[in-house]
Parts: C-alpha cells; sequence; structure tokens
C-alpha cells in the first residue's frame, strides 16, 4: 500500500478514521475544521486508496480526469494535486463542476467527449502523471489507450471499469478479463482489484504507460 501524499489524511468522522482531504465541501459531505471526508461509497479512486491498492500517489503532479461527472471526485484529486483536467460529455454536471473550480484555480472544467481525445487535445497538456477514468461507456480499455497519449513515459492509470456498462448480458469476471488484455497493448498493469464491498460489478486497475 503506498503512502498518503501531503493533502490526504484519515481524520476521525464517526468514531472511526475515515479519508479526507482538505478543500471547500462539494456535495454535503461531513467536515472536520478544514478538512472534508471522501466517501469511498461514492467514489471509486476513493475506494481503491481504502482497499489499499497500488497507488503512487505521493508525487502526484498533473491530472486527466475523465468522467468526471457533477465533481465528486475529481475535486478531491485537485485539492492534492496539481493542475486537474476534468473531462465531462453532459452539460449539466459541467455546471456543476463550473461551480466546484471555483475554490478551486487548478481543476479545469472541459464540456468535452472522452472518446475524442483530439478535441482536447490543444487544451490538455502532454506528460501528465495521472489517468483516471470513471466512464460508463462500451470500449472502457480502448478509451483509456486513446487517451494514453496525454501521458508522461511512466504515467499512471486509473481505472474503474464498469461491467454492466461494457456488455450487460456477460458475466463480470469475463468483462474484465478482457479489458486487461486489451490494456496490455499500451500499459503494464501493476494492480487489480474488485472495488466490493464499496461499489458492485466493478473492477479497479492500476496500471503504467508502456
Amino acid at each position: 500500500m503506498s503512502s498518503l501524499p501531503e493533502g490526504i489524511s484519515r481524520r476521525p468522522f464517526d468514531g472511526t478514521q475515515r479519508l479526507a482531504t482538505r478543500g471547500e465541501p462539494v456535495y454535503g459531505e461531513p467536515t472536520d475544521g478544514e478538512w472534508r471526508l471522501w466517501d469511498a461509497g461514492r467514489s471509486k479512486l476513493g475506494a481503491m486508496i481504502e482497499l489499499g491498492m497500488e497507488l503512487p500517489l505521493e508525487a502526484l503532479g498533473s491530472v486527466l480526469y475523465l468522467g468526471a461527472a457533477s465533481g465528486t471526485t475529481v475535486s478531491h484529486v485537485a485539492d492534492f494535486a496539481g493542475p486537474t483536467y476534468a473531462v465531462e460529455f453532459a452539460p449539466r454536471p459541467v455546471r456543476d463542476l463550473i461551480e466546484v473550480a471555483e475554490s478551486r484555480p487548478n481543476l479545469y472544467p472541459l464540456l468535452k467527449d472522452a472518446r475524442k481525445p483530439e478535441t482536447y487535445a490543444h487544451i490538455v497538456e502532454s506528460d501528465l502523471d495521472l489517468l483516471i477514468q470513471d466512464v460508463a461507456t462500451r470500449g472502457q480499455a480502448r478509451l483509456a489507450c486513446e487517451n494514453a497519449l496525454f501521458l508522461a513515459d511512466d504515467g499512471l492509470l486509473c481505472l474503474a471499469v464498469k461491467a454492466r456498462s461494457e456488455d450487460v448480458t456477460a458475466e463480470p469476471e469475463a468483462v474484465f478479463e478482457q479489458v486487461r488484455t486489451e490494456l496490455t497493448d499500451d500499459y503494464t498493469i501493476i494492480d487489480s482489484q474488485p472495488l466490493r464491498p464499496f461499489h458492485d460489478d466493478h473492477l479497479a486497475i492500476v496500471a503504467r504507460k508502456r
């Protein structure tokens, strides 16, 4: 398990030590002074950290987040990372993202389609440290490979695979194995775990760009 970087801590919430970041609240989460609870039940990346996955986040700089939605997870990422580019396809969540970014000058909301990286290639810097992907669509491995162009040579991928989004009729384990196989064209897988008990029928994958 990797150590937590500055800006992430474990704080006492409801009598237990819970994951938290330092920043303005976003989704009604409990706070402890300047710290706010990072609810792993609402965040795939938070669940990866809580499950002790191999996530080298200590020296994290620039980030590309695909599937940012209204900003639940990407707001936590922007609390401790450098420039954070948040790609979301739907206009309504992007309006929420813009509000979240008002207190986070390093967070850049982008109304773009993650399946078309060429449409934001002129905005997002290259040689990024981390690509986070949480997109409910078919072809999740292909999307991660197409966006690998933004990563540095040793850049990291954190992918939350939704089995039912890939193929609602297939067994989740078969979907997960196919995604892992497709990723090896561009990545070396470091860690792979189901996200239970926080999220059903999801697999978390941590990988490095080849």
